[in-house]
């Protein structure tokens, strides 16, 4: 596991937000999310902290790293970028990657991010192309008959900053291991495809899942909903525990169990919250934990 692996299950199973870490810290969201993506590692001052919060050592959180590397950006990056001025509908079609990151950014820009430490040819490899339809945006990465899928799903991360102030709907399709949402106010994002690990923090609005893998939902503050549709999947959401939220469950044979601790737990959503996870698909479970 890298650090930033290491550090967002010790977050999970203590659990905190990342908001809640940050305060522990006394460092920005923004920073914790930076060194749970792996765009970076804290300093000794920090690791220190965050050895002590979580009773792990450091050389057990960084032995596996290479801290040369996780201290600055990866080694090699493509940046695409285009600008829009008005709300738009988006499609993004990513194929397979590592790692997946879409955050709200707080100008006109899309900003398309390809990195790797060992695709040196990213401009070449990969294309990633952005079309303006009207009211749609199209935005695709194509990969290079030169370049294999697993090279790809080991290799390549890929980060999306989308204007907040222009998001309306929002499809995206891709298959990789990661999946994170910050900082997104979005009135409907829907994923689908594939996705083992999939964390959302500071997220507003509708928040559509359609993947039948087992997954690990990590949910941090949001408002709105986290629709999960899912067949014949066991799959779980890890909520802080100052997150509000009440529970839906549609479709056939679903259910919902809930853990504290990691220890069997009464239902702990409020039915009066504003705030919804919703379970719908077939002959799926959904284990909800805090």
């Amino acid at each position: 596991m890298t650090f930033g692996e290491k550090l967002r299950q010790a977050r999970k199973d203590a659990g905190l937000s990342q908001e809640e870490l940050a305060e522990k810290l006394n460092v920005s969201r923004q920073a914790i999310t930076k060194w749970e993506t792996d765009r970076g590692i804290p300093d000794i001052a920090n690791l220190m902290t965050i050895s002590n919060l979580f009773g792990i050592a450091v050389d057990d959180f960084i032995s596996e790293e290479k801290t040369a590397q996780t201290a600055k950006s990866r080694l090699y990056e493509s940046v695409t970028e285009y600008d829009i001025d008005g709300k738009k509908d988006f499609d993004i079609k990513l194929g397979s990657t590592k790692s997946v990151s879409i955050r709200g950014g707080g100008d006109e820009k899309i900003r398309v991010i390809l990195s790797s430490d060992t695709l040196q040819n990213l401009r070449q490899d990969f294309k990633t192309k952005i079309d303006d339809i009207k009211n749609r945006i199209d935005i695709e990465v194509h990969r290079a008959k030169t370049v294999g899928d697993t090279d790809a799903k080991e290799n390549l991360f890929v980060e999306i900053v989308l204007p907040n102030k222009y998001l309306d709907r929002t499809e995206l399709d891709v298959s990789c291991r990661k999946f994170a949402v910050n900082d997104l106010d979005c009135q409907n994002l829907e994923f689908s495809g594939r996705c083992e690990c999939c964390d959302i923090e500071n997220f507003s609005g509708t928040f559509e899942i359609d993947c039948n893998l087992d997954m690990e939902v990590g949910l941090g503050a949001f408002k709105g909903s986290v629709e999960i549709n899912q067949i014949r999947a066991t799959s779980r959401v890890l909520v802080g525990k100052k997150q509000d939220f009440r529970t839906i469950v549609k479709g056939m044979g679903n259910s919902v169990v809930y853990r504290e601790d990691g220890s069997p737990a009464e239902d702990f959503s409020k039915p009066d919250s504003e705030n919804i996870i919703e379970l719908c698909g077939m002959k799926t479970e959904l284990v909800i934990e805090r």
